[in-house]
């Protein structure tokens, strides 16, 4: 088993710095969203090329999305791609990397053999991507209507850069959002078979301080997200680091389905079906004792109330709906439970125990 953080990871307190440490320029291509360039550009002038996600489709990364950029930048001979934005920004960027003429269809079926040909740098605006530090990429293909996970080596950035100040503009939905699913890298990565002793360590550290900010934030409200979304970006770089080696499974499995059906994001998907896989797991006997007795610790009550107090707290930081709220139709619950087997199986298998069709269909229903 090895353990492997591949990207170097810098931390920059500003926007301007990093502009300027990095000599951004020509043969330069920053991605990102116009929003979040907007509150950081003031006093900075840009010499390279800049592209907004957004003029390219709405929502999270789909093969049409990233075939349109593809053909925008045909041609451009750009050296490096700096990826500035949340998941959809960091994971669109990853396809961005390899030689031109190649459709993302054809990219995700010949990734294992495809060599980089430009370098990517990865800033993360958000609390939960994880994406700067993994290996990994999600894309939406539109005619399958089915959302893939794929993983290798040359999906990696080839650094990662934190910056502070990108964090404190975020809104308080996304941070929200974001940030438990961060949470939910770390906790699933803990328990994943594939865990070891450094993947655990930083799941650890990332669940504790995401966990402690929650706690400032519900005790003091939320005009105290400034104060500690520095330490829950750094704790979700600390959640890539663990799942981009150990790994995620169900939750994500589940979430892939229903976001894909449902135009639910990611972070949230993901909490929504998050408490209820973990009941089930004990119900089908898993051993949990280690998590719950970290988890006890952090929230400082018994193991036994962990995961209630656990849940009692994300409903203050961002109240959970059933599924039902989100158009989902009670027919739906078995043509996503079997959806998700038969497009999932890569996460899927990545549990201590295995899911079958009714098992998800037993979670959808209680989260219905």
């Amino acid at each position: 088993m090895s353990f492997v953080i591949r990207p170097v990871i810098n931390m920059i307190p500003t926007f301007e710095k990093f502009i300027t440490d990095y000599s951004i320029g020509e043969g330069d291509l920053i991605i990102t969203n116009e929003y979040v360039l907007a509150s950081h550009i003031v006093n900075t002038k840009l010499t390279c090329d800049v592209l907004y996600q957004e003029r390219y489709g709405s929502g999270e990364p789909t093969d049409v999305m990233i075939d349109a950029i593809l053909e925008e930048i045909h041609g451009k001979g750009y050296k490096r791609i700096i990826a500035i934005g949340g998941g959809t920004v960091l994971d669109i960027s990853k396809l961005l990397l390899f030689e031109e003429g190649l459709s993302c269809e054809q990219i995700c079926e010949q990734l294992q053999i495809l060599s980089k040909k430009k370098k990517l740098i990865a800033v993360p605006t958000t609390c939960g991507t994880g994406s700067e530090v993994t290996p990994i990429a999600v894309v939406h293909f539109m005619e399958k209507d089915t959302k893939i996970g794929m993983s290798a080596p040359s999906l990696a950035a080839d650094e990662a850069v934190l910056i502070e100040d990108m964090f404190k503009t975020l809104p308080y939905g996304v941070f929200a959002a974001s940030s438990i699913d961060a949470l939910v890298h770390a906790v699933e990565a803990y328990v994943s078979p594939k865990a070891d002793a450094f993947s655990k360590m930083f799941s650890q550290e990332a669940i504790k301080k995401i966990l402690n900010g929650y706690k400032k934030i519900a005790e003091q409200g939320t005009g105290h997200v400034k104060e500690v979304v520095g330490d829950i970006g750094i704790a979700s770089c600390f959640a890539g680091i663990a799942f981009g080696n150990a790994g995620v499974a169900n939750v994500h499995a589940i979430s892939h389905t229903i976001g894909s059906a449902l135009h639910i994001p990611h972070g949230q998907a993901n909490y929504l079906v998050f408490a209820q896989v973990f009941r089930k797991y004990e119900e089908l006997g898993v051993n949990l004792s280690e998590l719950n007795q970290f988890l006890s610790t952090v929230l400082h009550v018994s193991e036994e109330a962990a995961w209630e107090e656990l849940s009692d707290l994300l409903d203050k930081i961002l109240p959970r709906k059933p599924l039902k709220e989100f158009g989902m139709s009670e027919q739906q619950i078995q043509e996503f439970a079997t959806s998700t087997v038969i497009n999932q199986q890569r996460l899927l298998q990545n549990a201590q125990v295995l899911l079958r069709d009714d098992d998800i269909y037993d979670i959808l229903a209680e989260c219905y």
